[in-house]
């Protein structure tokens, strides 16, 4: 965990660790990166404020060398914070306003998706779907757009699998949730929109004119075949 508030470091420590979980806290932004960098984590859990570097510069540093789950902690939960966060690599976001069994749910997810995608990349045959100039590889879990590799978070190959999986059809926001995030549908969650948003963003797709990934007024999204539609 880097996070200089001490308090909510022990808080967070005290809820998790009778539940298995030994957590190790670093306060500040330069000790964090060495340390993640330096040992092996299951998970992540980063603040945006931080002295010295900020959580983004940490993201930035841990991107570059690590594939490792990270849940980002923003002061306000405002949307520029977590589109940011996710686009620069992120697994998922909560606000500091958060429960701590909302922090558990979505750290398990966070967790389980890493040891998914490391068994799908060991066991899994070669596989592939090609959606016109977009191919996506399950055997290596990722993507390529016009032969250019897209740099993905280990969500947003999840999102774009699942839709591309189901091509043709509209998958709703509670499944898309159920299914890539792991945790129930409250009728108010909107984080599967800001992921559709970053992916939107890395195909370079127009949400008003999509080549790819179509919003389905009130329902939720589907892959479509851009060469066909």
């Amino acid at each position: 965990m880097i996070d200089d508030d001490r308090e909510l470091c022990t808080l967070i420590t005290d809820y998790l660790a009778p539940l298995g979980y030994e957590i190790i806290s670093e306060h500040d932004g330069k000790s964090g990166v060495d340390r993640a960098l330096a040992e092996d984590f299951h998970a992540i859990i980063l603040d945006v404020m931080l002295p010295g570097i900020d959580g983004f510069e940490v993201l930035n540093r841990l991107r570059s060398q690590s594939g490792v789950p990270i849940l980002m902690l923003t002061a306000r939960g405002e949307e520029t914070d977590r589109i940011v966060g996710l686009e620069m690599g992120a697994d998922d976001y909560l606000p500091k306003t958060f429960s701590p069994r909302e922090l558990l749910a979505r750290l398990r997810a966070v967790t389980r998706r890493a040891i998914r995608q490391t068994a799908a990349s060991e066991a899994a045959p070669e596989n592939k779907i090609t959606i016109g100039p977009l191919e996506i590889r399950m055997d290596t879990r990722s993507a390529s757009l016009e032969g250019k590799p897209l740099r993905l978070t280990t969500l947003e190959f999840e999102l774009l699998s699942c839709l591309a999986q189901a091509r043709g059809r509209v998958k709703t926001r509670e499944q898309l949730i159920e299914t890539v995030a792991e945790r129930s549908y409250d009728g108010l969650d909107r984080s599967i929109d800001v992921h559709i948003w970053s992916l939107r963003r890395k195909l370079g797709d127009d949400p008003k004119e999509p080549r790819f990934i179509k919003t389905v007024r009130a329902v939720g999204y589907l892959l479509i075949n851009p060469l066909t539609e």
